[in-house]
């Protein structure tokens, strides 16, 4: 696919927007989901084979989304990619449709649910298996959240996979260093994570997840050998919103009118600055 970056910049603008207007139409978990939009921007617009006509074809890429309270990420995303009708974004949590906090399946573009933490990486080996049992060539994309390492089956599927030598796997940890309200190194340590992927027998890429030219280096530099990818996506959590970047107590947010005009202009004001 061909790599735009002042095009991309644009779309994660409108994906910020996105997940704004849900969190002001009932609150979302706006921290993690704005720290995730600019890696599912360069996903679905420069290196994903997903499109709105093959949703169903064996042949198309995999992306499964593990960390599913950042769903409106996900939500915003597709709907730029008009995989998912955007007019659909108002109905939030709404009784008439299935745009809530978590992936559902009813959804154009939802692979799994994830309404459980831990889960889906599993679910991303096993169809990384079944591809490479068929010999097939598609690639599978799944994102956890720093916090969500510390579910046990992400660990057992750490270690299948590099022994499977799942090489069409990538697996993407956005480590925005906080989960609910906390710090994650206050509550279980994870580092040094880079070493202990290297030694589970991954190739460990370590690069900015709000860089565009950084992740499309990194996508396009990925090694060719029999071993499964992580990167580790150095991230802000409420990134593009200065006021709430990195503020333990903005993981949720439900706002009113004022709030949202405030912080709109904010973004606005941030897209120009940078």
């Amino acid at each position: 696919m061909e790599y735009n970056e002042k095009l991309l910049k644009q779309l994660a603008f409108n994906g910020r927007k996105s997940i704004l207007d849900m969190t002001l139409n009932g609150g979302c978990f706006i921290g993690a989901s704005l720290s995730c939009v600019d890696v599912l921007t360069y996903l679905y617009n420069s290196f994903l084979n997903i499109k709105p006509s093959n949703l169903r074809d064996p042949n198309r890429d995999y992306f499964l989304i593990s960390k599913g309270h950042a769903v409106p990420a996900l939500y915003a995303v597709l709907a730029e990619c008009n995989i998912l009708e955007k007019r659909r974004l108002v109905n939030h949590l709404k009784e008439n449709d299935h745009i809530y906090w978590h992936p559902n399946t009813n959804i154009p573009g939802i692979e799994f649910h994830s309404g459980s933490l831990g889960h889906n990486l599993s679910v991303a080996i096993g169809i990384a298996i079944d591809i490479k049992l068929k010999n097939d060539k598609n690639k599978v994309v799944v994102l956890l959240g720093d916090g969500e390492l510390n579910e046990g089956s992400n660990w057992e599927g750490l270690l299948l996979a590099p022994s499977y030598e799942l090489n069409n796997l990538i697996i993407l940890i956005d480590r925005n260093h906080l989960q609910a309200n906390l710090e994650t190194e206050n509550l279980i340590k994870l580092e040094p994570l880079k070493n202990k992927f290297e030694q589970f027998g991954f190739n460990v890429y370590d690069i900015t997840g709000h860089d565009f030219n950084q992740i499309h280096q990194c996508f396009n530099s990925l090694k060719d050998n029999s071993k499964p990818h992580i990167l580790i996506l150095d991230t802000i959590r409420g990134k593009g919103i200065p006021s709430i970047e990195r503020n333990p107590s903005k993981w949720y947010m439900k706002i009113d009118q004022d709030e949202y005009s405030a912080l709109i202009d904010e973004l606005s004001r941030n897209l120009e600055e940078n």
